[in-house]
């Protein structure tokens, strides 16, 4: 996938007021101060696109993001032609403020899940996972929430380059352990690292899957 343009287009403080559903929409969402502003603009290579900022939640509304990209004719990768094809990168809130009132905490949750349930055009979320921290509860629970609502998902462990091969391979495994419990087929997860870049190929390859899938539908 090329990206040839991306730019925001508007910020929404409810459903009702997002774009048209007229273009396929791809979501990223964790807990707060999971890097979630600087995995987007790592993605986007563009380092303002996305607000960064030191003070977790602040993200408040539903942001979206209009991406012009160029993606192969067919799925094989060995297409060489192209065709141009438009979708929303769309920014959440993240879940879990911490630091909030119970009635805004509430209140934003329910932002997320109205989205989340009921956003048609929705083609993937890509759930953000911090890799540096053991397996939390909420983060679980939401995973479970996703599945029971069937809400396609891929997990991004994000700041990678944080910790070594063998305590990230450590806390993925324990995710996987503490998943298995509950979940017949693992969600996919990729590693990734906002200074890095690494996973970008990957995430960018999920989505071109998504819209191949999307266009033979």
């Amino acid at each position: 996938m090329k990206i040839e343009k991306i730019e925001f287009t508007c910020s929404s403080p409810s459903l009702k007021f997002c774009p048209k559903e007229d273009l396929p929409e791809f979501a990223f969402i964790g807990r707060s101060n999971v890097g979630k502003s600087s995995l987007i603009n790592m993605l986007a290579a563009q380092k303002g696109l996305a607000k960064v900022s030191g003070t977790p939640g602040k993200t408040r509304l539903l942001n979206h993001f209009k991406v012009n990209s160029a993606i192969p004719v067919r799925a094989e990768a060995a297409s060489q032609q192209t065709k141009p094809v438009s979708w929303f990168l769309v920014d959440l809130p993240g879940y879990g403020f911490a630091k909030l009132s119970k009635t805004e905490r509430e209140k934003f949750e329910g932002l997320i899940r109205n989205y989340l349930e009921n956003r048609e055009n929705l083609a993937l979320t890509f759930l953000l996972i911090d890799s540096r921290l053991e397996p939390q509860k909420i983060d679980l629970e939401f995973m479970n929430w996703l599945g029971d609502h069937e809400v396609g998902f891929i997990i991004l462990f994000t700041k990678t380059d944080k910790l070594s091969k063998t305590q990230l391979a450590a806390n993925i495994a324990a995710y996987r352990e503490a998943l298995a419990s509950s979940w017949s087929e693992l969600p996919l997860m990729i590693q990734t690292s906002s200074e890095t870049k690494l996973g970008k190929e990957e995430v960018f390859g999920a989505i071109e899957s998504t819209l191949h899938m999307i266009s033979e539908e």
